[in-house]
């Protein structure tokens, strides 16, 4: 191999390494957005069935309820 073929080589090496890291770059940015997207709707579920439980323990629920079983 000639001094040409060499610094061909690690010329295309280098460029390899750095697309390798800049690939793993952007897919740390999209895994990080989905995690805020999941966690964003985490919290609504959490209100949801906060809501949920307020309805629930609700005396005029229950009273409605055991006048629905009558």
């Amino acid at each position: 191999m000639g001094p040409f073929t060499i610094a061909a080589i690690a010329i295309v090496a280098v460029f390899l390494l750095k697309a390798y890291k800049e690939y793993n770059k952007q897919k740390g940015r999209i895994d990080a957005d989905e995690l805020v997207q999941v966690n964003k709707e985490l919290k609504e579920l959490k209100e949801r069935v906060m809501t949920l439980e307020k309805i629930v323990t609700d005396k005029s629920y229950q009273l409605h309820d055991e006048i629905d079983k009558l």
